[in-house]
C-alpha cells in the first residue's frame, strides 16, 4: 500500500501522466517488459519491479509473479470477472 501511495504521489507531482502511469498501466506482463518497443514515460525496471529489486521472499526479483495478461477493460475488468469456459450444457452427459 505504501508503494501504491508513492506512485499516486508521483502522478500528483506530474512525474507521470495519469493515463500512462505505472499504476494505471499495471499489471505489466513479461512479454511487455521484454518486447522491443517501449514507449512509456517510466522505465521497464519500474514496470517490472515497482517496489524495487529487493531480495525478499515475497517481493522483489525472487517473489515476482508475472501475469499472463495486462489489465482488461480498466478497473471494470478487474472487478467483473468473466468466465471463458464452455457453457454448462456442454458438460452435460446424455
Amino acid at each position: 500500500m505504501i508503494a501504491i501511495y508513492d506512485e499516486i504521489q508521483e502522478i500528483a507531482q506530474g512525474k507521470y501522466p495519469l493515463e500512462n502511469s505505472p499504476l494505471r498501466r499495471a499489471p505489466h506482463t513479461a512479454e511487455q517488459i521484454v518486447s522491443d518497443g517501449w514507449e512509456r514515460p517510466y522505465t521497464r525496471s519500474i514496470a517490472a519491479f515497482p517496489m524495487g529489486t529487493n531480495s525478499g521472499q515475497l517481493m522483489g526479483r525472487k517473489g515476482k509473479y508475472w501475469p499472463t495478461v495486462g489489465r482488461i477493460d480498466g478497473a471494470h475488468g478487474d472487478r467483473n470477472l468473466i468466465c471463458a469456459c464452455p457453457s454448462i450444457s456442454e458438460y452435460e452427459t446424455t
